[in-house]
């Protein structure tokens, strides 16, 4: 079943003051490019998070619209609060996470919404933990691909979901500013 390219007001509730509108123009394929052919539309991929410890974590599931990737993440077992939430660029998730490289980078650009200079292909809105240590997040990665091109996130090494213990800034080179790495999901089909 495809589902239909999310509108940026769906995402509102994750995001906080100008970033939404840096988020909603990078849904409107303003901010980043294509990178090759599209995977077909409704084309999905899952990624499986596990935390520190090993224990699990909760899911995500990827999937493939014309212009980019939507992600739909259910996880539990975190510390509540607001968490970072990025695209990595290998698909290893050996604690403490340090496997799954950088954040995904096909372009080179540096990091965050809110620099000038960014944005990565793998930065994602932050995320919040209710209390009972679940969060449930649906963000949209413009310019992304499950597969086919320079930006497919199932290339030759694969790609990860990462789970930060801090915020990211959406403007600080390399992370954000975002801390350990405290959850990990390997993109897989």
């Amino acid at each position: 079943m495809s589902r239909p390219h999310p509108s940026p007001l769906t995402r509102l509730p994750l995001l906080a003051g100008a970033t939404a509108a840096v988020l909603t123009l990078g849904a409107c394929g303003i901010l980043g490019g294509g990178g090759g052919a599209p995977s077909p539309r409704g084309t999905t991929a899952r990624a499986t998070f596990v935390n520190a410890q090993g224990q699990p974590a909760g899911t995500a599931t990827l999937t493939a619209t014309d212009d980019g990737v939507f992600i739909n993440a259910q996880l539990r077992g975190l510390p509540e609060g607001t968490h970072a939430m990025h695209l990595h660029q290998t698909g290893r998730c050996e604690p403490p996470f340090e496997s799954a490289g950088g954040h995904f980078n096909p372009t080179e650009r540096e990091h965050g919404f809110l620099n000038p200079a960014g944005q990565h292909a793998g930065d994602l809105p932050n995320i919040t933990v209710r209390s009972d240590g679940t969060a449930a997040a649906e963000v949209y990665a413009p310019g992304v691909r499950l597969s086919d091109g320079a930006n497919a996130l199932l290339d030759g090494d694969g790609s990860a979901i990462v789970v930060h213990a801090g915020v990211d800034d959406y403007r600080s080179n390399p992370a954000g500013n975002a801390g350990p790495r405290i959850a990990c999901g390997v993109v897989e089909r």
